[in-house]
């Protein structure tokens, strides 16, 4: 069926377009790129062909053309992982992959027009990637924590009839500290705080046809200042060049009402635009609360987003057409205080590793991301850190439609040099580009504890480091706080946070009791014995957050050999007691903006979280709650 005879007569607010993609806010959760749908798409998650090259020697051999002697892998599962089916925890630096694509997946795709594009998308592939179909090369990647996606259209038309064959061959050397790498230990087995590793496919594969041109990308950022509750900024990055004569269109809804509809002219040729889109119903700024997101109230607008080419009179030709939703919301600092739509909110968060015993840094389901945000908004919680990884962007939209704040992070290298360097800072712009629509995500840390700049204290190369990924994150976006080093040693930040694993309450409370305790934190040693700002940072009246604290390590019905937390409770009893003690002495201060209890979950051998390793509540649910909130809700 042509675009053409897909398209159905407008109606006002009605935008002219393919098969229209569903809802893009109340959707099930399972489409791999929930804020940028098209009506059909195939996931090409299950079995693939799984090979080790731990000599290096597929490329020499032609691996790229079929994997001799192949064994069998459950994609997305790193092999790692007993849901992969592999569960190999050893040293393996080179995988290969290959899968035939079936008519039934190139169906499932929409791809029956020849005119169309087929594109490959894979989530996330750790650390370097190539693809080949049918033994051509056809993509390329680098960074083992962001999507990419490859053109198959030549190799699936050449293919006729047949099943061409995919083949993805991933490099992640498990020694190499240059590498953005987490959490992800250099050891054979983990150790102290570090995890099994997660080689090479690790987040969906799914298969999509476009048109010749179409939407690429989509970045919704809050337009500046107190705009930015009743105006979106919108970027249309497109595939393929603009012919002249084109125009993208945009419609935005809540429910069944229009709030706005805005037409951009595209310069012939081009490959971006930028737009505008005004909320008319947001000017009465006694009524703007109505519309805007927060975790109290999240509420999410539908917009669809068309790409057109002007025809006969003022008839338009449609050429694509994609789905997606975005949230009213400005995120900021100021007088000391995070701003949550202009207002002091206090940013109650959780440390989340987003590690599952089965299947590692990959969840187990689409189902697990969902109730991932349910736990953490259940226990009393209202924002999450989620803590050296790149989530699946399937977790922001629930965290965006069920109303959680996110602090978004990077996975840190443990190396300083130019490469590490290039590499981590690569990533880093990936990862804005691809999260910084989501109105969940309100924070950004592109470093943690020093991790990858060890000497930032007295070096001027890393100080210069962090201070200009810092900056670099702010002018890719504007509208969300940066913390320049999360924890310790920052030289330049939005936000002062610290890391603090005092056991006792009666001992935390006098560090962050008053004006005099804050101004002894930043112009001393933290808690852990390290300056608070460095390389010139002054305090600038920046909010402070205490960003961990507590890593009580609590196992119901018994001690587990190489169990490991910062403290230890006895009892179920004493461990509530103990939160409860440590959140009190977080409410008793008068500066602190917010903070954040380390942690979610077990994970490997740390055992300091409020739910085991299989999400189970170790206490019941409202006793941790009410340890958390204080029983404020």
């Amino acid at each position: 069926m042509s675009l053409l005879e897909q398209t159905a007569p407008t109606s006002p607010g009605e935008v002219r377009g393919p098969a229209a993609p569903p809802r893009a806010s109340a959707q099930d959760g399972t489409h791999p790129r929930p804020q940028m749908l098209r009506a059909a798409w195939a996931s090409l998650d299950g079995p693939w062909a799984f090979r080790h090259d731990d000599a290096d020697v597929g490329l020499a051999e032609g691996w790229p053309a079929g994997l001799p002697d192949a064994g069998e892998i459950r994609v997305p599962f790193p092999p790692e992982s007993s849901a992969s089916g592999v569960e190999a925890h050893g040293f393996h630096p080179v995988v290969w992959y290959a899968r035939r694509l079936s008519a039934e997946d190139l169906a499932r795709a929409g791809a029956g027009d020849p005119s169309e594009r087929v594109l490959l998308h894979l989530g996330a592939v750790d650390h370097s990637a190539r693809v080949w179909v049918d033994g051509a090369l056809v993509g390329e990647h680098v960074g083992g924590h962001t999507p990419f996606t490859v053109d198959v259209t030549s190799a699936v038309r050449a293919a006729g009839d047949g099943e061409p064959l995919v083949v993805v061959r991933a490099e992640d050397d498990p020694h190499d500290a240059a590498q953005p790498r987490g959490k992800q230990d250099w050891h054979e087995e983990p150790h102290g705080i570090w995890y099994h590793r997660t080689t090479g496919i690790w987040q969906t594969v799914w298969l999509e046809a476009v048109p010749a041109t179409s939407v690429e990308h989509l970045r919704w950022l809050p337009a500046p200042g107190a705009l930015g509750r009743s105006a979106l900024d919108l970027t249309v990055r497109l595939r393929g060049r603009a012919p002249a004569g084109s125009r993208v269109r945009v419609v935005l809804r809540h429910d069944d009402e229009v709030l706005a509809e805005t037409t951009q002219a595209v310069r012939p040729g081009a490959r971006e635009v930028d737009l505008r889109v005004p909320v008319a119903g947001q000017h009465n700024g006694q009524a703007e609360h109505e519309l805007t997101w927060s975790p109290e109230t999240p509420r999410l607008l539908d917009a669809v987003v068309a790409l057109e080419v002007a025809g006969d009179g003022d008839a338009s030709r449609p050429v694509d057409a994609v789905s997606s939703y975005v949230g009213l919301r400005t995120a900021e600092v100021a007088h000391g205080a995070f701003l949550l739509n202009g207002h002091p909110y206090d940013v109650r968060s959780v440390l989340n590793q987003g590690y599952w015993p089965e299947s590692h840094l990959a969840a187990p389901s689409p189902q697990a991301l969902r109730r991932e945000v349910e736990l953490i908004r259940e226990l009393g919680f209202t924002a999450c850190r989620v803590h050296q990884k790149v989530e699946d962007p399937r977790f922001l939209f629930w965290a965006d439609r069920l109303g959680l704040l996110v602090w978004g992070e990077a996975p840190g290298a443990y190396a300083f040099s130019a490469r590490a360097v290039r590499l981590l800072v690569a990533e880093w712009v990936e990862v804005v580009d691809r999260d910084a629509s989501h109105p969940c995500v309100v924070t950004w840390v592109p470093f943690n504890e020093s991790w990858g700049v060890q000497q930032v204290r007295v070096d001027p190369a890393q100080q210069a480091y962090v201070r200009g990924l810092v900056d670099l994150t702010r002018a890719l976006d504007p509208s969300r706080p940066v913390v320049g080093n999360d924890g310790w040693e920052q030289p330049g930040t939005d936000i002062a946070t610290v890391h603090d694993y005092e056991g006792d309450g009666a001992v935390l409370a006098p560090r962050y009791a008053d004006a005099a305790a804050r101004d002894r934190l930043l112009a001393g040693l933290g808690p852990a014995g390290r300056p608070m700002l460095v390389g010139g940072a002054v305090d600038a009246g920046q909010p402070v957050m205490l960003t961990e604290f507590g890593g009580i390590s609590f196992q119901p019905g018994g001690e587990r050999e190489g169990s490991w937390g910062y403290t230890a409770a006895e009892d179920a009893g004493d461990w509530t007691a103990r939160i409860a003690a440590l959140y009190d002495a977080v409410r008793a201060s008068s500066f602190l903006a917010g903070s954040c209890y380390t942690q979610l979950t077990d994970t490997e051998q740390e055992t300091n979280g409020l739910l085991d390793a299989q999400r189970r509540p170790k206490a019941p649910v409202e006793d941790i709650r009410r340890a958390v909130t204080g029983g404020a809700g």
